[in-house]
């Protein structure tokens, strides 16, 4: 399970990480993946009239595509330039989604609050998992279901982390991210409390001009990548970029110039109990 962390620490861990999302545009990066947000409702079997929350909803994808079907959403996240974001792109739909500013470890909302309760690649990035997933059992009502869409740490943005990693180092006090795309590890956070969890591996695919275009992107625009980059020397930049575009290439399967890089993600249903 988790490493104990100190709540000092974990509140110095979490300005930085709310500083590396807001960097870069997050939306630029965070559009590209709604065929994820889409799938998740499908998957979760969203009802019309529920009451859904997506948890960490970073630029909205999972919201949208509940709202989409006539549920009753609420949106939060910790960084507000990302749920400003997520603000434009329901206004532009015309989708009637609730926005809040909340930590995923420390939710607003009362006991067995929602129908449903969603995260795709949010929640996972929390420091202290084990209150995360309490969070979203307690606010999820007793026979009400969370959806969850989690990177492994065998796929493309699972090595990624693992990659920058390498050259600038996490706090030795946090579980990896990935690990919430492992089913045991769910079964540890979630089980206790859950009458069913359902894993289902799929993929989603970074479809990019070129390899290095995807490094560009992803250098300029993605918070964490951006971040790291900013942070290591000129030569250390160049080694990071190389390692990027090998890892890429063990992915690679346009057979052309462009890049084609499947990335393993599990969907995730979890019927509490």
């Amino acid at each position: 399970m988790d490493k104990v962390i100190e709540d000092t620490e974990l509140d110095a861990i979490k300005e930085r990480q709310r500083a590396a999302w807001a960097s870069g545009d997050y939306g630029l990066i965070g559009t590209r993946l709604q065929i994820v947000g889409e799938s998740l409702c499908e998957t979760a079997d969203l009802r019309a009239g529920w009451s859904v929350l997506d948890v960490a909803a970073g630029n909205g994808n999972s919201a949208l595509a509940a709202a989409r079907r006539w549920c009753d959403v609420t949106a939060t996240d910790y960084t507000p330039a990302l749920l400003q974001d997520a603000r434009r792109r329901a206004a532009a739909e015309r989708l009637p989604i609730r926005f809040q500013e909340a930590d995923a470890e420390a939710l607003p909302f009362g006991d067995g609050a929602f129908d449903a309760v969603l995260s795709s690649f949010g929640v996972m990035f929390t420091p202290d998992h084990a209150r995360a997933a309490g969070e979203l059992l307690r606010v999820c009502r007793s026979g009400g279901r969370i959806g969850l869409a989690n990177w492994t740490p065998r796929g493309f943005i699972g090595r990624l982390f693992a990659v920058v990693g390498r050259h600038l180092p996490p706090p030795p006090a946090l579980t990896p991210p990935s690990r919430w795309g492992q089913h045991e590890y769910l079964e540890q956070l979630f089980g206790a409390r859950a009458s069913d969890i359902r894993t289902v591996a799929r993929d989603f695919v970074f479809r990019y001009r070129s390899p290095e275009h995807w490094i560009d992107v992803f250098r300029t625009w993605y918070g964490p990548v951006h971040k790291a980059f900013a942070a290591l020397p000129a030569g250390t930049q160049r080694t990071l970029e190389r390692d990027l575009t090998d890892l890429i290439g063990e992915f690679n399967r346009s057979g052309d110039a462009t890049m084609v890089v499947p990335s393993e993600y599990v969907e995730v249903v979890i019927v509490k109990k």
